[in-house]
This record gives C-alpha cells, structure tokens and sequence, in this order.
C-alpha cells in the first residue's frame, strides 16, 4: 500500500524512519524485547514499567532477584518463578541463530567469498553443516592460492560490522545481525581432516579419534597419522579419513554420537531421505482462514515445487483469532476444493483440516464432518501449560478418536519464545502406534516439532511422520526443506515417511 511504500522509500533514501524514532523516545528501545518471554504479555510489561520502572531484560532480571516482582499486585511468587525460569530459556538462546536466519547471512557471504581470487574449495562447516535448528557461530573453511588476498576480501564485505581479528589462516568478524564468522584457510592436503574437525560435533569426533587411536592412529584437524610419524596418510577428503579407521563416510546430519559409528561400522547407516522424494505437502492454509494465498494459488504453487498432491487444512473453529472453520464452512471450503480439483489435472487436492484438540481431548468439529475428508491433522493450540500427566493424558483422548490421522506440531514449541509444553512423548509414540496414527514434522523454521532426538524415536518404534510445511503463503511452501533436514538429524529413510507414498498409497495408509 501507500502507506508502507513511502517508509520503505524514506528508509531507503535516509536510512531512518521518522515515525520510529519518534517511537523510541515514547518507549525504550528494549522494552519490547520483554514480550519475548513466554507469560509476558503487553499488560504486564506495561505493568512493570510503570511500577517498578522496569525497561530491560538486564532490569527484569535484578527486580527478579530481589523479589520485587512478587510485590506487584497481579504477579505473586509463582509468577515471578515463571519469569526467572523465561529469563534462563532467553538468555540461553540469544547465544545461538535459528538455521533460516544463519542461512540469510551465510549464503551471501559465501557467494561474495567466491569472487576472491584463487578460492578453490569453500564450505560452512560447524552445526549448520549438521542442519541443526539453531546455530552458534559459522565457520568457513577454503582452500586457495593466496591466502592475504582471500583475507583482505573476507573483511570488506558488506555486512561486517567489527573485526575482531585478522591472521594469515584464521579472521573473524562480527556481522551486523551480531553473528560471529570465522574464515579459517587450511591446505588441501588437509581439508578433508579439517571440514570433519570443524563440522564437528564435539561428542562425534571424540569417538571417531578413540577409534583412530584403538587402530594405532592419530586423528586431528590437518590428517590422520600412523603413531610417532609425520606424515599423514589420509586427509584431503573426508573419504580418506573415514577410509583410513575403515568407515564409510557418516553423513554430517547424523554426527552427534547418537550410535552413527557404531551403525557405520557394521554397514547399515540409513539411505537418508532427501527433497526429491517428497511428493506432496500435507499441512498448508488458506484465505478461508489465516493464510495469504487462495486454494488454487497453493496448488499451482505446489505443482510448480513438483508435488503430486496437497492436503487444504485450514484451522477449525476453535482458532478464532485465525478465523476458523465451523462445520458449515468447511463444507462450503470442500465443495471449492472440489471444483478446483476437477479443473487441475496435474496435481490432486485432497481435502483436510487442522482440527484442535481440546482442553477435554475431545476434537473441535463433529465426527459427521471429519469423515469427510480425505485428513486430518489434529493440534494443541489453546492451554499449552497444563501439567505433564493432563497434557499427556490429552492428547491420548484425541488419538482414540477415529478420525485422528496426524498429531500436528507435536510438542507445541516456537523457537526461541515458546517452550515445548510438558509431554510423556513415550506415551504418545505409544498411543500413536497402537491407534494407527501419524506424527508431524512441522517445517515452519521456528517450530521444527518433532526435534531430532523425537523423530529418531518414532522410527525406532515404526511410527510414520509427515514432513509437512504449515505455510500460510505459497513462499512458505518452500520451507519444507527443513522439515527435510529435521527428518534427516533423526535417521528417517523415505520408507519412514507418509509424504513419500503416491496419492493412492498414502489415502490407504491413512484410511479409517
């Protein structure tokens, strides 16, 4: 509109927003970050300030310690407890960059690093090698020509901000955004030792150099090396050094010394999934309810991406502050998806619902309705802080539900805000399996729900999981890449996931 078009011009043109400054001298610039902590709503915050003259994290905290909070009318201790164990969960996580957030800035600067004269080999190693969900620093391995040359372009980018140091092999800089990169250039008779050193993680590597040393060998960052001799027999390819403790190669995503070397060593390391063998998103949203993009959008948007089908499961009633489906109009939606349908023929539409599970267990549409569609994802929005058993015992209820087929965003997390709720995940991979019901990856970069550590239990009991998107916009459609990278940190082969079947195939598999 307008409006925004001339702020993006006046930033675009001075630098500043008027609007925003004057904003920041009616509220302290790091107030806001308060609503951050999970229980910390606008009221509150308010509340604090006024009372106890509270503008900052670093303030929230010390009112904590002191036991001001408790004195406020509408807090009490337990209150003050919750803020000081939000306090922790915050500080924790401000030290690490969700994965979609490391990209933005890493791929650029790879793309710059490039351009320097001589670069031959470059990679990001550490745990956005590993795809992990957060990441901590990056840091960037080459090999090259002229290492002054490579250095001298490394600081000049763009987005640095400071240099924190400067050598001949190793610099590092702080970006604007506040991430630390580290540029390390390494021989290529070592990069192979290096890129396995520095993609880590720590507890892989430890065991992967007690094997070395078992078998007379020492491995460290520049090769690996026969006992008491200088020269290393294996190094400039991560090939040669799993080759020389006799390895294949463990893919990065599974080295956390989860049972990966052991499972390595005996020759059954998964055939890990990959993109191409999704053929189709189960879980997306319409303008029927919060998305930004209509029925036959997501579907050309979908066929576009390669998939074969589509689930529409726009949110049931219950998410009003999403404007939610009664019965009535998801019948309204289904006869749309319908006509659509028949219209395209090259991608099939299938028609679904995020339907929420209740305080009670019970599911938020009748059961006449849901048997209607072709699925369901079933989710926890509402009371995400009831304690374990009754969460647990929750969503226990909704399984037994006939028509549950997937247990949406399992756990409820949004990284960094939102805590997972408390959950007997044994119970309800449990109950998931006896009831002949689905687990959901969620792909939204702030969700990844189910972690890695939950995915690799879900296999292990033969639980089906659905890698699947949530997107609210046809350009969300393309995160499904992180559900993918998340499926993989858990050891999921294509066998192991429901989105890799036919539409046919996956109908019958959810079938009631």
């Amino acid at each position: 509109g307008e409006s925004i078009a001339e702020k993006i011009e006046e930033i675009v043109n001075t630098g500043s927003l008027s609007q925003l400054e004057e904003l920041k001298k009616e509220v302290p610039e790091e107030l806001g970050k308060l609503l951050k902590l999970s229980g910390m709503g606008p009221e509150r915050v308010k509340d604090l300030h006024e009372k106890l003259d509270i503008d900052s994290m670093e303030e929230l905290k010390e009112a904590a310690e002191k036991h001001e909070i408790r004195q406020v009318e509408g807090f009490g201790e337990k209150t003050e407890e919750n803020i000081e164990e939000e306090l922790e969960r915050w500080e924790e996580g401000e030290s690490r960059t969700l994965l979609v957030k490391a990209e933005e800035y890493a791929e650029p600067l790879v793309d710059y690093l490039e351009e320097a004269e001589g670069i031959d080999q470059i990679v990001v190693a550490g745990s956005y090698r590993r795809r992990k969900e957060t990441v901590g620093d990056i840091d960037i391995l080459v090999t090259c020509d002229d290492q002054k040359a490579v250095m001298d372009h490394f600081v000049d980018f763009e987005d640095v901000e400071e240099v924190q140091s400067r050598g001949e092999t190793r610099s590092s800089v702080r970006l604007r955004s506040g991430l630390q990169v580290d540029l390390r250039v390494v021989a290529s008779e070592s990069y192979g030792a290096a890129l396995n050193y520095f993609t880590g993680s720590k507890a892989h590597n430890i065991k992967l150099r007690d094997r070395a040393i078992e078998m007379g060998f020492k491995l460290n960052e520049y090769g690996v090396f026969p006992e008491d001799e200088e020269e290393p027999i294996a190094g400039a390819t991560e090939e040669e050094v799993y080759g020389a403790v006799d390895l294949p190669v463990i893919p990065p995503d599974l080295r956390e010394d989860r049972g990966e070397i052991e499972t390595a060593d005996s020759g059954k390391l998964p055939d890990l999934i990959t993109r191409d063998d999704l053929k189709g998103d189960l879980h997306m949203h319409t303008t029927y309810t919060d998305g930004s993009a209509s029925i036959r959008e997501m579907a050309e948007a979908a066929l576009e991406l390669g998939y074969e089908y589509i689930a529409i499961t726009d949110h049931s009633k219950r998410v009003s502050v999403a404007g939610g489906l009664d019965a009535d109009e998801l019948v309204e939606q289904l006869e749309e998806i319908e006509k659509i349908d028949e219209e395209l023929d090259e991608i099939r539409i299938l028609k679904g619902i995020e339907v929420d599970i209740l305080k009670d267990g019970t599911l938020d549409l009748p059961d006449d309705i849901l048997s209607r569609l072709d699925l369901r994802i079933c989710s926890v929005h509402y009371h995400l802080d009831l304690p374990e058993e009754e969460q647990t015992d929750r969503i226990l209820k909704a399984m037994e539900n006939p028509w549950f087929d997937i247990l949406g965003h399992p756990t409820g997390r949004q990284m960094p805000d939102r805590e997972p709720m408390e959950l007997d995940m044994e119970r309800i991979m449990d109950a998931a399996a006896d009831n002949n019901c689905f687990l959901e990856i969620n792909a939204t970069p702030r969700r990844l729900d189910l972690n890695d550590v939950h995915v690799k239990m879900a296999k292990e009991r033969g639980i089906p999981i659905a890698i699947s998107t949530d997107a609210h916009s046809t350009g969300e459609l393309a995160h499904i890449k992180y559900g993918v990278y998340q499926a993989r940190r858990g050891w999921l082969e294509a066998g192991d996931v429901l989105n890799t079947l036919g539409v046919d195939s996956l109908l019958k598999k959810v079938g009631k």
